[in-house]
C-alpha cells in the first residue's frame, strides 16, 4: 500500500482564540447564479428574473444565500487549513445575510478563532469559529459561527 502524505492542514493543536484567518478573493458572476439556480432547482424570481429584481430594493438579481456560502467553503478548502486535519463540521449557528450579493461583488472569507476545546476523545478537538463572508468594500455579507472537529498531533 502507497504512503499516505502528511496532512497540509492545520491541526487542534494549531488554532489559537483570537486569530483571524483569511482566505483568497473569488468574483461572483452572473453564470455562477444561474448554475447555483440549476444545481438547487431555486429559480426564485429575485434570483433569475432580471425584470422583477429590477422592482426590488436591490435592482438587479443576487446571488443566494447558499451560493455565497458554497463559495466561501471552496475558498475555505483552497486556504488548505483543513486539508487532511478537519474531522466534521458540527454545526453551523447564527448564519445571517447582512448585505445582497450581486454580479461582480468579490467575497473572501474572514475566520476569527472564538474558541477552541479539548474533545472527549484524544485524538481530536472542537474549534469554534466566527466566519465573515468579505465582499470588495470589506463589508461583511454573510456571517456565522462554525464549529469544527479537528485532529490533534499524534503523541
Amino acid at each position: 500500500m502507497a504512503d499516505t502524505p502528511a496532512p497540509r492542514g492545520r491541526w487542534f493543536e494549531d488554532f489559537t482564540v483570537g486569530e483571524v484567518l483569511l482566505t483568497g478573493r473569488r468574483t461572483i458572476t452572473s453564470t455562477d447564479i444561474v448554475n447555483f439556480a440549476c444545481l438547487s432547482g431555486d429559480f426564485n424570481d429575485v434570483h433569475c428574473n432580471h425584470e422583477y429584481a429590477r422592482s426590488t430594493p436591490f435592482g438587479e438579481p443576487i446571488a443566494h444565500g447558499p451560493l455565497v456560502y458554497a463559495v466561501g467553503a471552496g475558498l475555505v478548502y483552497a486556504s488548505g487549513v483543513n486539508d487532511g486535519t478537519l474531522l466534521a463540521l458540527q454545526g453551523v449557528d447564527g448564519w445571517r445575510m447582512l448585505k445582497p450579493v450581486k454580479h461582480g461583488d468579490t467575497i473572501h472569507v474572514r475566520s476569527t478563532v472564538e474558541e477552541t476545546r479539548a474533545s472527549t476523545r484524544p485524538d481530536r478537538g472542537v474549534v469554534v469559529l466566527r466566519r465573515e463572508f468579505v465582499n470588495q468594500r470589506d463589508e461583511v455579507v454573510q456571517e456565522l459561527r462554525a464549529t469544527i472537529v479537528y485532529r490533534r498531533r499524534p503523541a
